[in-house]
């Protein structure tokens, strides 16, 4: 599941016109980054949840984007009948998978060269296994963030340390979910519970990881990447 029903309040004007993810830095819209590590990885069928100014999202995109089959889960048409993560993954959970598979969510503002893959071994299986009931990629902070909202102990994330941040790269299990009220809901905090549980695990990622927040760092990011 791609996250892309948010307002992108930083971006305007420029979200005035495209939802954040539809934005283009160079070559390449937002969304493309995600889009092209899950088909890297062979994960071709993708949900995407839509809000504001959903109806530019199947002109631009389709049903079938650069190697995926997209599917939509619609959840208004501005950002005043978005869910939030929470809500919107909860709407969209009849898409997203079929028993106890997990699957993964990403938002679709993150330019990253993560790689996917990873999360489909050792992390799903514990998912599988009842063992987990999520997996968080975790990235050193960023300068926007300093002060980080997690730690890593023995493998499992917690929020009693702050080293690093969550780079909203996560695999869950759907049974986490399955109860979860379709009404506007953040995923944080309400996903503390699993964390003080110890079904949590994480691992940082070092690499190429951006989180795209305002126009300049979208011209910054096309100048990166031109061809």
């Amino acid at each position: 599941m791609i996250l892309a029903a948010g307002r992108g309040k930083r971006m305007r004007p420029l979200t005035d016109q495209l939802p954040k993810p539809l934005l283009r830095a160079g070559d390449r819209r937002l969304i493309d980054w995600s889009v092209d590590g899950l088909v890297r990885a062979g994960i071709n069928q993708i949900v995407i949840n839509t809000a504001h100014l959903s109806e530019t999202f199947l002109p631009a995109l389709g049903t079938h984007y650069r190697g995926a089959d997209i599917h939509y889960s619609v959840e208004g048409q501005t950002y005043d009948e978005s869910l939030e993560t929470l809500g919107g993954i909860a709407k969209a959970l009849p898409l997203l998978s079929e028993g106890e598979e997990p699957f993964i969510v990403v938002a679709g503002d993150i330019a990253t060269d993560f790689d996917f893959s990873t999360l489909l071994d050792k992390p799903a299986q514990r998912i599988r296994e009842g063992q987990l009931d999520a997996h968080l990629i975790l990235v050193p902070n960023p300068d926007f963030h300093p002060e980080g909202d997690m730690g890593l102990v023995n493998g499992l994330v917690t929020r009693n340390a702050r080293s690093y941040t969550y780079s909203s790269i996560g695999l869950f299990s759907p049974r986490i979910f399955r109860d979860v009220p379709i009404v506007f809901a953040k995923l944080f905090p309400w996903l503390d519970q699993f964390i003080e549980a110890g079904r949590v695990s994480g691992e940082v990622y070092t690499g190429f990881w951006e989180n795209v927040g305002t126009p300049q760092a979208l011209e910054a990011l096309g100048q990166k990447f031109s061809k």
